[in-house]
C-alpha cells in the first residue's frame, strides 16, 4: 500500500471515527433514544451486558463456550464505565441508546442513563453486533428491509441450546433478513468475514426447523415482509445474554435495548479475518 493510499484509508476512518463520536454525542445527550442500524456506518457496534463482578468470570466462560452469539469485543474492569479501547470517551453509562435493567432475572427498568444504577463491583460486556456486519452487506449490494422501513431487525428464540455454564444456560436467539437465493449466498459470503460479529448465518429457510412457530411474531424487534421467491436467512443474535440472563436470574443485569447498541470508534475492517 503506497503513501498516498494509506493516506486515504487513514481519512476515511477519521470520517467513520467522526460520525461515531456525533452520533454518541446525540446519544449521551438525550436527542438519540432509537434503534442504531442504520448509524455509524462503518463502525463497530456492540450489545451490552453488565453484571456484578461476582457473575462476570462465569459469564466470560459461557461467552467463550458460545462464540457465535457471545463473542466479547472489550470487557472493562470492575466498577469502570470507561471502554478506552473501543473509542475515545466512551462512557457506558449514558452512550446506549435505551437500556434494560433486570433484577433476579425480572425486567425491572428501562432508561437511557445509567447513573442511578452504577455500582462499584459492575462489569461491562460488549459483544459482537450484527449491526456491524450491515454496512459490509448494503456495501456488496444487498437491501436490507428493516432498514428501508426504519424498523429493527426481527430476533426469535430458537430451539438452539447455548453450551451452558452451571449459572448461564438457554436458547440461541438469533436475528433474520430475507433474500432471494443468489443474494443469501451473497450474504453467507460476506458475513464469514467478520466471525466476531457473528460471521456467517446458522440456518436459512425453514422457521420451523429452529423452533420458530411464528415468522411473524418475533420476540424481539419488528417482523418484515418475506416476499414470493426470498428465504429467511438467520444469523446468531447478541440479544442470546438477555434471554440466558432472564433464565440465570443474577441480582442486577443491565442490557441494551435490543436494537439499541453501543457505537465504538472501531472500523468495520478491524474486525474482517479476511
Amino acid at each position: 500500500m503506497n503513501e498516498m493510499t494509506v493516506s486515504a484509508a487513514a481519512g476515511h476512518t477519521d470520517v467513520l471515527v467522526q460520525g461515531a463520536q456525533a452520533a454518541r454525542g446525540q446519544i449521551r445527550s438525550g436527542a438519540y433514544t432509537g434503534q442504531t442500524s442504520a448509524l455509524g456506518p462503518g463502525i463497530v457496534q456492540g450489545n451490552v451486558a453488565v453484571l456484578p463482578g461476582d457473575w462476570a468470570d462465569e459469564f466470560l466462560h459461557f461467552c467463550r463456550r458460545n462464540p457465535k452469539p457471545c463473542t466479547p469485543i472489550a470487557v472493562s474492569e470492575p466498577g469502570d464505565p470507561m471502554l478506552p479501547e473501543l473509542g475515545d470517551d466512551i462512557d457506558i453509562r449514558t452512550d446506549v441508546p435505551a437500556y434494560r435493567v433486570f433484577m433476579d432475572g425480572k425486567p425491572v427498568a428501562e432508561t437511557t442513563d445509567l447513573h442511578d444504577w452504577w455500582r462499584d463491583d459492575l462489569v461491562t460486556f460488549v459483544l459482537g453486533c450484527s449491526f456491524s456486519f450491515e454496512h459490509a452487506l448494503v456495501q456488496a449490494g444487498l437491501r436490507l428491509r428493516h432498514w428501508d422501513a426504519g424498523t429493527t431487525v426481527p430476533m426469535y428464540k430458537t430451539n438452539i441450546e447455548t453450551a451452558a455454564t452451571p449459572r448461564f444456560s438457554g436458547p440461541t436467539v438469533v436475528s433474520m433478513r430475507p433474500f432471494s437465493p443468489a443474494d443469501a449466498i451473497r450474504a453467507i459470503q460476506t458475513t464469514s468475514r467478520y466471525p466476531s460479529v457473528h460471521g456467517a448465518p446458522i440456518h436459512f429457510g425453514d422457521p420451523a426447523a429452529i423452533g420458530i412457530a411464528d415468522i411473524d411474531a418475533p420476540d424481539y424487534g419488528d417482523a418484515v415482509e418475506i416476499r414470493a421467491g426470498e428465504v429467511p436467512v438467520f444469523w446468531a443474535c447478541g440479544v442470546t445474554p438477555q434471554a440466558v440472563i432472564e433464565r440465570a436470574k443474577p441480582p442486577l443485569c443491565i442490557t441494551h435495548k435490543p436494537g439499541s447498541m453501543l457505537i465504538t470508534d472501531l472500523p468495520n475492517s478491524a474486525l474482517a479475518v479476511f
